[in-house]
């Protein structure tokens, strides 16, 4: 196996066109789903890319408009930092990611890139309109998340790109939220999650609503009927206005932890909790 740890963006960019490897960053995927396929007897890898020595790729930045947060930016930097209530559903599910080792060495682009169904951070970010900024030969783009994830496991990134940040516009007057549903509290693959922002007036209506689903689809996805149908209405009647055709894009699936049809109802429960706990008084005074 080979290893690369280089110390630039463009030598990084550089061994990526050049050879099919993986990207290392937290490694809190990586190593586990290595070990897995040794364990069922398959000793073939592909070469460690390194990125934990490229300067300029962790930290959170606030602009005039939007966020930034770097590639290399752990779960614990983002659960420590004094960001808006717009944030206040990511944050949360920075506190639920697996164990403090894993928070704080786990990546949110990792996670991201991982591209799994059930990766807490996806539904966030859709619903916070982020954009993922890759960089490769071709030079700097950005990606909406949607965009951006494309399938179970699979990503828009082309084989030399790299994931450098994730941006989140600002919105005013928003707070957001995120529940998940597994076996257990901690330490557990969601069933079913829900991440939610909205945004308000000063009388309380909607003026502004993205919900997202995970764990019920290969890829995460965004309610946009119920969005649109919540538009003007008080956020204290948010909650009662959830019908199960908002939630008819899911495809849920039978696994080991739930039945399509357990996902389906669980996420719509989740929705409707995650709205009351925007509407409760605590959440208006965040905000």
């Amino acid at each position: 196996m080979s290893y690369f740890r280089p110390t630039s963006l463009a030598e990084a960019i550089a061994i990526k066109a050049g050879k099919d490897v993986t990207v290392l960053a937290g490694g809190t995927d990586v190593y586990p789903v290595r070990t897995a396929r040794r364990a069922w007897g398959d000793p073939a890898h592909k070469p460690i890319l390194d990125i934990t020595a490229v300067p300029g790729l962790k930290g959170i930045a606030e602009e005039a408009d939007h966020v930034r947060l770097g590639a290399l930016t752990t779960w614990s930097d983002l659960a420590r930092a004094d960001l808006p209530p717009l944030f206040d559903g990511w944050r949360r599910a920075a506190r639920e990611v697996g164990g403090l080792q894993v928070q704080n060495l786990g990546t949110l682009a990792g996670n991201l890139v991982t591209a799994s169904p059930a990766g807490d951070g996806i539904p966030n970010l859709m619903a916070l309109d982020a954009m993922v900024e890759v960089v490769g030969k071709a030079g700097t783009r950005a990606l909406p998340v949607q965009a951006f994830s494309t399938g179970y496991r699979t990503t828009a990134l082309a084989p030399d790109e790299i994931v450098t940040a994730l941006i989140v516009p600002k919105l005013a007057g928003a707070r957001s939220t995120f529940l998940k549903l597994g076996a257990r509290k901690y330490l557990v693959i969601s069933i079913a999650m829900v991440a939610a922002v909205i945004a308000t007036d000063e009388a309380g209506r909607i003026t502004a609503a993205r919900i997202a689903v995970g764990a019920c689809s290969a890829v995460a996805q965004r309610l946009t009927a119920l969005e649109v149908a919540l538009v003007g209405r008080p956020l204290a009647e948010a909650a009662g206005l959830v019908i199960s055709d908002h939630l008819a894009a899911l495809q849920p699936i039978d696994d080991v932890r739930a039945t399509a049809a357990y996902r389906r109802a669980a996420a719509e429960a989740l929705v409707r909790d995650a709205l009351a706990d925007l509407a409760s008084p605590a959440a208006r005074r965040a905000a």
